[in-house]
Parts: structure tokens; C-alpha cells; sequence
């Protein structure tokens, strides 16, 4: 029997609200984050959705006017409304950034550990 993905999962999800922009091509969509992981991000589908699956897409996380986390996803899972996408790229200073936003709404620095040492064996 196939495990459910939530049974899979191994990075802690954080509710997280930002202004998002998805983009692939000359697309741009603005998006509503619902969360974020050191893996990826889920978000509510745009309408009109005109995102091809195949190709990877730029997501854009302002923390900030001037403060952002930008990489490069691909379509992991589309359901009831919602995209999940899983992290193919990330600058050092943007993988910073998350790493201390998470860390941030992580009770336990060593859960935040164990996170980084799964991101790095992924």
C-alpha cells in the first residue's frame, strides 16, 4: 500500500501570509501563500491557471519592500484548489532567509536541525 504524502513528509510546514508572485514565462500570477517548508511552498490556485506543468516556475516571497525568498519550483501536486510546489533552486541568501523564518516559528532549534540535515540528504 502507497503511503498517504503527508505520511512522507519530513519538513515541518509553517503558515505563512506574504504578497507571492508565481511566474513562468511571460505569465505572472499573484498568489496566495498558504505555506512554506525548507522544501517547497503550497499556494491557492490562480484563475485562470495557465501554468504548464513540465516547465519550471519562479516564485517570488516578499518579506519585505526590500527583503525577499526567490526560487525556482516545480508542480509537485494540484488539489482542491491548490498547487504544491517543490524547491529545484535557492540563492544562499534567500535559503537564509527561510531557514530563519522557519526557525522563527519552530518551538525546538534541534526539529530546525534535523529539517536541514534532511534537506541536505534529500
Amino acid at each position: 500500500m502507497s503511503e498517504h504524502p503527508s505520511e512522507r513528509r519530513r519538513f515541518k510546514r509553517i503558515a505563512f501570509h506574504a504578497r507571492t508572485e508565481l511566474s513562468q514565462g511571460e505569465y505572472i500570477w499573484p498568489v496566495n501563500l498558504i505555506d512554506l517548508s525548507l522544501k517547497g511552498l503550497l499556494i491557492e490556485r490562480p484563475e485562470p491557471w495557465l501554468g504548464n506543468p513540465e516547465k519550471d516556475f519562479f516564485v517570488d516571497i516578499h518579506l519585505s519592500e526590500d527583503v525577499h525568498i526567490e526560487m525556482d519550483v516545480q508542480l509537485a501536486h494540484e488539489d482542491h484548489g491548490q498547487l504544491g510546489f517543490v524547491c529545484r533552486h535557492i540563492s544562499l541568501e534567500s535559503i537564509q532567509r527561510l531557514r530563519r523564518l522557519i526557525e522563527l516559528n519552530l518551538a525546538d532549534e534541534t526539529e530546525l536541525e534535523r529539517e536541514l540535515a534532511a534537506l541536505i540528504d534529500v
